[in-house]
């Protein structure tokens, strides 16, 4: 082949399909999806079977998504959710679509902030032979009549369907009755994972009947303990998961739970379950050592023993939730961390912990200790820099998510610490320390502040003009008057000389919130949010950053998916130009209360943020509304737009 020129042009032969695949296997996610739009050829290799484990697909019903689905047809196996179903003829259109191009090979299907009758899912159901996640929570359309499977027609082509469906998640339904219960769960034979969350269980006693409400006959209004316990007792060889969150569930409806013969649970879900008491904790170990996940925030009845009970009867436990458990203290957490499972564990709200037992518990030998993966301390405000240098030090190995939220007392020690010995983390979460300054994200030691000259200085207050100030009337310093001393171009220039432990270590990071951290500036964020692999990252109310940083951030974290910037007044038109161009990944953006962003920075998002879903910039008192409107037909994928307040009008908008 020659060009105009007459010289030969040598052709680049395309790569094998197996060579594509093999690289793109050393990509994150977030990447490989976007090599996928360099060509054909590298499309392909992206949808090979090793890539497709658990894909979902998210879209609401309309007319365009009926091309979609008939585009997943040529996939081997998905997993769907369709948002905004109801009665028309669009919802039945994608329903009957979804039925006839995909059917065999759906394996997840969830239907959230729909209402859509049984009719039209049973067009559905039955072509879903593959099946293994239902999820109909909050769909009280389905079951407001209590007529939902009544015949036995349509039992049979739902069993014949269902019979391979491992999870059914039936949380939040108002209406779910025994009747409507017992038809559909006999469809599922084989069920491993059920979730009643916020159901209307009747877990109280009937005066008259001397019974449980329901241990007679079945219910045609709520879901009785009596069924609920068939299930369990029919099911008990493959149920390894209940979540019975947000339930009235009591000390002895949840002692009959635990005591069903040969019911082996490995997760337990009882969020917010207020009647639970320490007894029921200690029963519950007594008949189910064999937890694996439990989840008992909430529960504000709770004290340490029940702690206590956990430590020494779950043996295999690997995460724990204890959040917003007030009554706990640190009583029992020595003896909790030496359970060598552990990997997971919530405090958060927790109000008395200051992790001394913590520390303690983990001094063990590294054979009889907790390997925490996570580690969740937010608003434990008992919490000091001792106690995080202490965790960091004995949890280096093994700690990727942190979560100091709102611990008033930690300052930049905390901070150096975490940079010098927790490197592997991917989640660090510092939002509300207030205490935080430059120094601390730099790793550098703040220098001394000058002493104010005495001729200039504040000599205190004077009572007489005879009675002058002696010394002992100086009322005392107050947190809040002592500003930090400000980082300057000659400490920055010690800084990128230095090896010390700055944030810039903690290279894996993936989530990154330093709200409320109000002591920071552009010197440190410029210098130091520099990380490849970041997803998310807050730095709402930041008062004192700019554009610098928005334009430093976006340079150097190009994989962006979520980026929070409300109550930064700083931040302007002028930050979003130089940002939005490098910010392609970005789909959820919050600016509210920004008042320098104007209708310029949506036409930036427009041009260069094609996959935002998230957008809030309410009370931006800058933007019009017809740029919004303008905004909404130009964003295919945008679902939320929240414009309270915006251009000084009183109007919320949720899409």
């Amino acid at each position: 082949m020659e060009d105009s020129d007459g010289e030969d042009i040598v052709e680049t032969p395309e790569l094998p399909l197996e060579i594509i695949v093999y690289i793109l296997r050393f990509l994150h996610p977030s990447d490989r999806k976007e090599a996928s739009l360099v060509c054909r050829s590298w499309y392909y290799a992206s949808q090979d079977q090793r890539f497709q484990k658990n894909v979902t697909f998210c879209f609401p019903a309309s007319a365009s998504s009926l091309e979609l689905v008939r585009g997943l047809g040529r996939k081997s196996r998905c997993s769907l959710i369709i948002s905004q179903l109801d009665g028309f003829s669009i919802s039945r259109s994608l329903l009957l679509e979804v039925g006839l191009c995909l059917g065999p090979k759906v394996e997840s299907l969830a239907l959230p902030g729909s209402s859509i009758t049984e009719a039209s899912l049973l067009t559905l159901l039955p072509r879903l032979t593959s099946l293994r996640r239902l999820d109909l929570r909050g769909l009280d359309s389905l079951f407001m009549s209590g007529a939902f499977l009544s015949r036995e027609e349509h039992r049979q082509q739902v069993r014949s369907a269902l019979c391979g469906l491992e999870e059914l998640d039936l949380s939040d339904l108002r209406y779910l009755s025994d009747l409507t219960f017992n038809r559909l769960t006999g469809c599922t034979p084989r069920l491993r994972r059920l979730s009643l969350a916020g159901c209307h269980i009747a877990f109280e006693f009937d005066p008259y009947r001397g019974c449980p409400v329901g241990a007679v006959e079945d219910s045609s209004a709520l879901l009785s303990l009596r069924n609920l316990r068939r299930l369990l007792t029919e099911q008990k060889s493959t149920l390894v998961a209940l979540d019975l969150s947000r339930t009235s569930i009591t000390p002895e409806s949840l002692r009959t739970i635990a005591q069903v013969p040969d019911l082996v649970l490995k997760e337990l879900f009882l969020h917010g379950c207020k009647e639970l008491t320490d007894y029921s904790v200690e029963i519950l170990v007594k008949h189910q050592p064999s937890l694996h996940k439990l989840d008992i925030s909430g529960c504000t009845e709770l004290t340490s023993r029940s702690v206590e009970a956990i430590s020494k009867g779950l043996k295999s436990l690997t995460q724990l939730s204890l959040s917003r458990d007030w009554r706990i203290t640190e009583k029992g957490l020595a003896d909790l961390l030496s359970v060598p499972s552990l990997r997971t564990l919530d405090l958060s709200e927790c109000l008395h912990i200051n992790g001394t037992e913590i520390v303690k518990g983990l001094k063990g030998s590294n054979a009889g200790r907790a390997k925490l993966d996570a580690l969740n301390l937010r608003s434990c405000t008992y919490i000091r820099d001792l106690a995080v240098f202490s965790l960091t030090q004995l949890l280096g190995d093994s700690l990727r998510e942190l979560d100091l939220t709102s611990c008033d007392n930690v300052t930049d020690l905390s901070v150096r610490a975490v940079a010098t010995y927790l490197q592997k983390l991917v989640v660090l979460r510092l939002g509300w320390c207030k205490e935080v300054t430059d120094w601390g994200l730099l790793g550098m030691v703040q220098t001394t502040n000058c002493e104010l000259d005495e001729d200039s200085g504040d000599k205190g207050p004077r009572f007489t003009r005879t009675f002058g100030n002696m010394g002992f009337f100086k009322p005392p310093r107050m947190p809040f008057e002592d500003r930090p001393k400000l980082v300057t171009q000659n400490d920055l220039e010690q800084f990128k000389q230095q090896a010390g432990a700055s944030l810039l270590a903690l290279n894996r990071l993936q989530e990154l919130d330093l709200s409320a951290c109000s002591k920071l500036t552009d010197s440190s964020i410029t210098q130091v949010v520099h990380y490849p692999d970041l997803h998310r990252l807050s730095l709402s109310m930041l008062p004192e950053i700019t554009d610098a940083s928005l334009a430093s951030v976006a340079w150097h974290c190009r994989s962006l998916t979520s980026l929070a910037l409300s109550h930064c007044p700083g931040i302007s038109d002028r930050g979003v130009a130089q940002a939005a161009p490098y910010l392609h990944r970005l789909q959820h953006l919050y600016l509210s209360c920004c008042n320098n962003i104007t209708d310029r920075s949506l036409f930036l998002l427009v041009q260069h943020c094609k996959r935002l879903r998230t957008l809030d910039i309410s009370r931006c008192k800058n933007i019009s509304s017809t740029t919004v409107d303008l905004l909404q037909s130009q964003l295919p994928f945008l679902e939320n737009i929240h414009y309270k307040f915006i251009g000084g009008a009183d109007l919320i908008q949720t899409v």
